[in-house]
Protein backbone atom coordinates (compact mmCIF):
# COMPACT_ATOMS: atom_id res chain seq x y z
CA UNK A 1 0.00 0.00 0.00
CA UNK A 2 1.08 3.59 -0.38
CA UNK A 3 2.30 5.93 1.46
CA UNK A 4 -0.28 8.18 0.52
CA UNK A 5 -3.65 6.24 1.49
CA UNK A 6 -6.94 6.05 -0.49
CA UNK A 7 -9.68 7.99 1.04
CA UNK A 8 -13.12 6.35 2.03
CA UNK A 9 -15.40 7.01 -0.99
CA UNK A 10 -18.85 8.46 0.85
CA UNK A 11 -20.86 5.71 3.07
CA UNK A 12 -24.23 5.60 1.49
CA UNK A 13 -25.98 3.31 -1.48
CA UNK A 14 -25.95 4.68 -4.73
CA UNK A 15 -27.07 1.14 -6.42
CA UNK A 16 -29.32 3.31 -8.53
CA UNK A 17 -29.57 6.87 -9.85
CA UNK A 18 -33.51 7.05 -11.35
CA UNK A 19 -33.40 10.20 -14.07
CA UNK A 20 -36.40 12.08 -14.75
CA UNK A 21 -36.52 15.30 -16.56
CA UNK A 22 -37.67 18.56 -15.05
CA UNK A 23 -40.54 19.48 -17.12
CA UNK A 24 -42.61 16.48 -16.22
CA UNK A 25 -43.48 17.34 -12.66
CA UNK A 26 -46.26 14.56 -12.40
CA UNK A 27 -43.07 12.25 -12.52
CA UNK A 28 -41.76 13.75 -9.23
CA UNK A 29 -44.18 12.06 -6.81
CA UNK A 30 -43.64 8.57 -8.68
CA UNK A 31 -39.48 8.95 -8.64
CA UNK A 32 -40.11 9.60 -5.14
CA UNK A 33 -41.52 6.59 -4.34
CA UNK A 34 -39.40 4.08 -6.24
CA UNK A 35 -36.59 1.82 -4.81
CA UNK A 36 -33.68 3.99 -6.39
CA UNK A 37 -31.30 5.15 -4.18
CA UNK A 38 -30.64 8.46 -5.89
CA UNK A 39 -32.73 10.59 -7.71
CA UNK A 40 -31.56 13.10 -10.82
CA UNK A 41 -33.94 15.25 -11.93
CA UNK A 42 -33.10 16.47 -14.85
CA UNK A 43 -32.52 20.14 -16.27
CA UNK A 44 -30.14 19.13 -18.94
CA UNK A 45 -30.84 16.86 -22.17
CA UNK A 46 -34.35 15.81 -21.53
CA UNK A 47 -36.02 19.28 -21.39
CA UNK A 48 -36.18 21.64 -24.67
CA UNK A 49 -34.69 24.96 -24.70
CA UNK A 50 -37.74 26.33 -24.89
CA UNK A 51 -38.77 24.71 -21.32
CA UNK A 52 -35.99 25.36 -19.00
CA UNK A 53 -37.09 28.18 -16.98
CA UNK A 54 -40.30 26.35 -16.31
CA UNK A 55 -38.60 22.92 -15.53
CA UNK A 56 -36.28 24.93 -13.16
CA UNK A 57 -38.78 26.41 -11.19
CA UNK A 58 -40.77 23.24 -11.10
CA UNK A 59 -37.60 21.71 -9.59
CA UNK A 60 -37.66 23.95 -6.83
CA UNK A 61 -41.08 23.93 -6.03
CA UNK A 62 -40.53 19.95 -5.78
CA UNK A 63 -37.05 19.96 -4.05
CA UNK A 64 -39.43 20.94 -0.87
CA UNK A 65 -42.73 19.90 -1.66
CA UNK A 66 -42.02 16.18 -2.48
CA UNK A 67 -41.65 14.03 0.55
CA UNK A 68 -38.04 12.41 -0.84
CA UNK A 69 -37.53 9.81 2.38
CA UNK A 70 -34.18 8.98 2.88
CA UNK A 71 -33.14 9.50 -0.90
CA UNK A 72 -29.81 10.98 -1.75
CA UNK A 73 -31.62 14.24 -3.96
CA UNK A 74 -29.65 14.97 -6.79
CA UNK A 75 -30.79 17.70 -10.02
CA UNK A 76 -28.49 17.69 -13.27
CA UNK A 77 -27.40 21.56 -14.43
CA UNK A 78 -27.13 22.39 -17.75
CA UNK A 79 -23.73 22.53 -19.58
CA UNK A 80 -21.11 25.15 -19.09
CA UNK A 81 -21.28 26.18 -22.54
CA UNK A 82 -24.79 27.14 -22.16
CA UNK A 83 -26.68 30.47 -21.00
CA UNK A 84 -28.48 28.11 -18.32
CA UNK A 85 -26.38 26.65 -16.25
CA UNK A 86 -25.49 29.49 -13.79
CA UNK A 87 -29.03 30.49 -13.72
CA UNK A 88 -30.15 27.04 -12.42
CA UNK A 89 -27.28 26.98 -10.01
CA UNK A 90 -28.20 30.50 -8.39
CA UNK A 91 -31.28 29.68 -8.38
CA UNK A 92 -31.17 26.31 -7.20
CA UNK A 93 -29.35 27.44 -4.02
CA UNK A 94 -30.97 30.86 -3.52
CA UNK A 95 -34.65 29.56 -3.91
CA UNK A 96 -34.55 25.77 -3.31
CA UNK A 97 -34.82 24.41 0.35
CA UNK A 98 -31.99 22.28 1.80
CA UNK A 99 -33.44 18.42 0.92
CA UNK A 100 -30.96 19.60 -2.27
CA UNK A 101 -28.00 17.25 -1.68
CA UNK A 102 -26.22 17.44 -4.89
CA UNK A 103 -25.99 19.12 -8.35
CA UNK A 104 -24.45 16.67 -11.59
CA UNK A 105 -22.46 18.69 -13.64
CA UNK A 106 -22.26 17.51 -17.26
CA UNK A 107 -19.98 17.31 -20.13
CA UNK A 108 -17.03 18.31 -17.47
CA UNK A 109 -13.74 18.31 -19.78
CA UNK A 110 -11.04 19.53 -17.20
CA UNK A 111 -10.59 20.38 -13.86
CA UNK A 112 -11.01 24.16 -14.17
CA UNK A 113 -15.14 23.36 -15.08
CA UNK A 114 -15.63 22.12 -11.38
CA UNK A 115 -13.73 25.45 -10.00
CA UNK A 116 -15.79 27.67 -12.19
CA UNK A 117 -19.03 25.63 -10.25
CA UNK A 118 -17.49 25.29 -7.25
CA UNK A 119 -16.43 29.33 -6.82
CA UNK A 120 -19.98 30.18 -7.96
CA UNK A 121 -21.52 27.39 -5.44
CA UNK A 122 -19.73 28.58 -2.68
CA UNK A 123 -20.22 31.99 -2.96
CA UNK A 124 -23.98 31.50 -2.92
CA UNK A 125 -23.83 29.61 -0.09
CA UNK A 126 -22.01 31.90 1.78
CA UNK A 127 -24.20 35.57 1.01
CA UNK A 128 -27.50 32.98 1.95
CA UNK A 129 -26.44 31.15 4.82
CA UNK A 130 -26.95 27.43 4.12
CA UNK A 131 -26.03 24.85 6.65
CA UNK A 132 -25.34 22.48 4.09
CA UNK A 133 -22.88 22.55 1.51
CA UNK A 134 -23.91 21.14 -1.64
CA UNK A 135 -22.42 17.73 -2.75
CA UNK A 136 -21.40 17.67 -7.07
CA UNK A 137 -21.36 14.27 -9.36
CA UNK A 138 -19.98 15.13 -12.64
CA UNK A 139 -20.55 12.96 -15.70
CA UNK A 140 -17.49 12.71 -17.88
CA UNK A 141 -18.80 12.71 -21.84
CA UNK A 142 -15.67 13.68 -24.21
CA UNK A 143 -12.51 12.99 -25.33
CA UNK A 144 -11.36 15.73 -23.00
CA UNK A 145 -13.21 14.41 -20.03
CA UNK A 146 -11.81 11.13 -19.94
CA UNK A 147 -7.98 12.27 -21.06
CA UNK A 148 -8.35 14.55 -17.63
CA UNK A 149 -9.88 12.54 -15.40
CA UNK A 150 -7.98 11.91 -12.45
CA UNK A 151 -7.42 16.21 -12.41
CA UNK A 152 -11.20 16.07 -12.11
CA UNK A 153 -11.83 13.34 -9.54
CA UNK A 154 -9.01 15.66 -7.17
CA UNK A 155 -10.82 19.26 -8.46
CA UNK A 156 -12.77 19.90 -5.20
CA UNK A 157 -13.62 18.46 -1.80
CA UNK A 158 -17.29 18.70 -3.14
CA UNK A 159 -17.17 15.82 -5.57
CA UNK A 160 -18.82 12.60 -4.24
CA UNK A 161 -19.61 10.76 -7.47
CA UNK A 162 -18.66 10.41 -11.39
CA UNK A 163 -20.30 8.61 -14.11
CA UNK A 164 -19.42 8.18 -17.76
CA UNK A 165 -21.96 9.25 -20.63
CA UNK A 166 -21.83 6.92 -22.72
CA UNK A 167 -23.76 8.50 -25.89
CA UNK A 168 -22.07 12.22 -25.92
CA UNK A 169 -18.29 10.08 -24.90
CA UNK A 170 -18.71 8.26 -27.93
CA UNK A 171 -19.97 11.43 -30.21
CA UNK A 172 -17.00 13.06 -28.95
CA UNK A 173 -14.78 10.42 -29.66
CA UNK A 174 -16.13 9.97 -33.19
CA UNK A 175 -17.24 6.10 -32.51
CA UNK A 176 -19.63 4.98 -35.55
CA UNK A 177 -21.98 3.91 -32.82
CA UNK A 178 -25.69 5.40 -31.99
CA UNK A 179 -26.29 3.09 -29.60
CA UNK A 180 -26.31 4.09 -25.85
CA UNK A 181 -24.17 1.47 -23.97
CA UNK A 182 -23.37 -1.95 -24.11
CA UNK A 183 -21.93 -4.37 -27.09
CA UNK A 184 -21.27 -2.75 -30.29
CA UNK A 185 -22.70 -4.62 -33.29
CA UNK A 186 -19.56 -4.15 -35.28
CA UNK A 187 -16.98 -4.20 -32.00
CA UNK A 188 -16.21 -7.68 -32.41
CA UNK A 189 -13.11 -9.90 -32.69
CA UNK A 190 -13.08 -13.47 -35.12
CA UNK A 191 -11.34 -16.45 -33.78
CA UNK A 192 -11.69 -19.84 -35.91
CA UNK A 193 -14.21 -17.70 -38.01
CA UNK A 194 -16.76 -17.06 -34.65
CA UNK A 195 -17.14 -13.85 -33.53
CA UNK A 196 -16.72 -12.89 -30.10
CA UNK A 197 -18.24 -8.99 -29.00
CA UNK A 198 -16.02 -7.29 -26.24
CA UNK A 199 -17.10 -4.05 -24.56
CA UNK A 200 -15.81 -0.87 -25.57
CA UNK A 201 -16.48 1.14 -22.85
CA UNK A 202 -14.44 -0.89 -20.59
CA UNK A 203 -11.46 1.09 -20.60
CA UNK A 204 -13.19 4.31 -20.39
CA UNK A 205 -15.21 2.98 -17.42
CA UNK A 206 -11.67 1.24 -15.71
CA UNK A 207 -10.18 4.77 -16.04
CA UNK A 208 -13.38 6.04 -14.09
CA UNK A 209 -13.13 3.51 -11.74
CA UNK A 210 -9.62 4.46 -10.98
CA UNK A 211 -9.57 8.15 -10.02
CA UNK A 212 -12.54 7.69 -8.11
CA UNK A 213 -11.04 4.79 -5.87
CA UNK A 214 -7.59 7.38 -6.15
CA UNK A 215 -10.08 10.49 -4.71
CA UNK A 216 -12.50 8.77 -1.99
CA UNK A 217 -15.26 9.19 -4.88
CA UNK A 218 -18.17 6.66 -6.24
CA UNK A 219 -17.87 5.00 -9.61
CA UNK A 220 -20.90 5.07 -11.38
CA UNK A 221 -22.02 3.81 -14.80
CA UNK A 222 -24.13 5.63 -16.59
CA UNK A 223 -27.41 5.22 -19.22
CA UNK A 224 -28.15 1.73 -20.87
CA UNK A 225 -30.22 3.44 -23.77
CA UNK A 226 -32.93 0.00 -24.37
CA UNK A 227 -34.97 -0.69 -21.81
CA UNK A 228 -36.59 -3.18 -23.40
CA UNK A 229 -33.67 -5.26 -23.54
CA UNK A 230 -33.24 -6.22 -19.86
CA UNK A 231 -30.74 -8.72 -20.04
CA UNK A 232 -28.44 -6.35 -22.15
CA UNK A 233 -29.07 -4.12 -18.63
CA UNK A 234 -28.22 -6.83 -16.72
CA UNK A 235 -24.85 -7.81 -18.35
CA UNK A 236 -23.38 -3.97 -18.55
CA UNK A 237 -24.18 -3.66 -15.05
CA UNK A 238 -22.45 -6.80 -14.18
CA UNK A 239 -19.55 -5.96 -16.12
CA UNK A 240 -19.42 -2.59 -14.60
CA UNK A 241 -20.13 -4.08 -10.63
CA UNK A 242 -17.04 -6.17 -11.69
CA UNK A 243 -15.39 -3.49 -12.22
CA UNK A 244 -15.67 -1.50 -9.12
CA UNK A 245 -18.69 0.16 -9.84
CA UNK A 246 -21.06 0.83 -7.11
CA UNK A 247 -24.47 1.82 -9.34
CA UNK A 248 -26.42 2.52 -12.42
CA UNK A 249 -28.33 5.05 -14.22
CA UNK A 250 -32.22 4.01 -14.54
CA UNK A 251 -33.53 6.17 -17.75
CA UNK A 252 -36.87 3.66 -17.07
CA UNK A 253 -38.42 3.08 -13.85
CA UNK A 254 -38.27 -0.34 -14.98
CA UNK A 255 -34.48 -0.36 -14.96
CA UNK A 256 -34.60 0.57 -11.39
CA UNK A 257 -35.64 -3.16 -10.00
CA UNK A 258 -32.10 -4.88 -12.49
CA UNK A 259 -29.76 -2.02 -11.45
CA UNK A 260 -31.00 -2.63 -7.35
CA UNK A 261 -30.12 -6.31 -7.92
CA UNK A 262 -27.39 -6.59 -9.48
CA UNK A 263 -25.46 -4.48 -7.30
CA UNK A 264 -26.65 -6.00 -3.67
CA UNK A 265 -24.52 -8.47 -3.40
CA UNK A 266 -26.37 -11.50 -3.50
CA UNK A 267 -26.93 -13.98 0.08
CA UNK A 268 -24.64 -16.34 -1.11
CA UNK A 269 -21.77 -13.71 -2.13
CA UNK A 270 -22.16 -12.03 1.40
CA UNK A 271 -21.93 -15.78 2.99
CA UNK A 272 -19.22 -16.66 1.26
CA UNK A 273 -17.13 -13.74 2.34
CA UNK A 274 -17.60 -13.85 6.01
CA UNK A 275 -16.30 -17.64 5.46
CA UNK A 276 -13.31 -16.43 4.35
CA UNK A 277 -12.77 -13.52 6.98
CA UNK A 278 -13.74 -16.78 9.49
CA UNK A 279 -10.93 -18.90 7.52
CA UNK A 280 -8.70 -16.09 7.52
CA UNK A 281 -9.08 -15.34 11.42
CA UNK A 282 -8.48 -18.93 11.72
CA UNK A 283 -5.22 -18.60 9.85
CA UNK A 284 -4.20 -15.79 11.94
CA UNK A 285 -4.54 -17.24 15.46
CA UNK A 286 -2.29 -20.10 13.86
CA UNK A 287 0.29 -17.98 12.88
CA UNK A 288 0.13 -17.90 9.28
CA UNK A 289 -0.57 -15.28 6.73
CA UNK A 290 -2.86 -17.84 4.13
CA UNK A 291 -5.00 -20.45 4.26
CA UNK A 292 -7.11 -22.77 1.78
CA UNK A 293 -10.83 -22.00 1.29
CA UNK A 294 -12.73 -24.23 -1.20
CA UNK A 295 -9.55 -25.66 -2.82
CA UNK A 296 -8.40 -22.08 -3.27
CA UNK A 297 -5.84 -20.05 -1.85
CA UNK A 298 -6.52 -17.04 0.24
CA UNK A 299 -4.61 -14.76 1.74
CA UNK A 300 -4.54 -10.86 3.39
CA UNK A 301 -5.69 -10.03 0.00
CA UNK A 302 -8.28 -12.02 0.26
CA UNK A 303 -9.66 -10.21 3.36
CA UNK A 304 -9.84 -6.54 1.17
CA UNK A 305 -11.70 -8.56 -1.24
CA UNK A 306 -14.18 -9.77 1.09
CA UNK A 307 -14.47 -6.87 3.30
CA UNK A 308 -15.59 -5.25 0.20
CA UNK A 309 -18.71 -7.42 -0.12
CA UNK A 310 -19.80 -7.42 3.24
CA UNK A 311 -19.21 -3.82 3.91
CA UNK A 312 -21.52 -2.82 0.85
CA UNK A 313 -24.48 -5.25 2.06
CA UNK A 314 -24.22 -3.79 5.60
CA UNK A 315 -24.41 -0.37 4.08
CA UNK A 316 -27.26 -1.16 2.19
CA UNK A 317 -29.04 -2.98 4.87
CA UNK A 318 -28.53 0.03 7.30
Amino acid sequence: MSFRLQPPAPARPNRCQLFGPGSRPALFEKMAASAADVINIDLEDSVAPSDKESARANVIAAISGVDWGRKTLSVRINGLDTPWWYRDVVDLLEQAGDRLDMIMIPKVGCAEDLYAVDALVTAVERAKGRKKPIAFEVIIESAAGISHVEAIAAATPRLQAMSLGAADFAASMGMQTTGIGGTQENYYMLREGARHWSDPWHWAQAAIVAACRTHGILPVDGPFGDFSDDEGFRAQARRSATLGMVGKWAIHPKQVALANEVFTPSDAAVAEAREILAAMEAAKARGEGATVYKGRLVDIASIKQAEVIVKQSELIAG
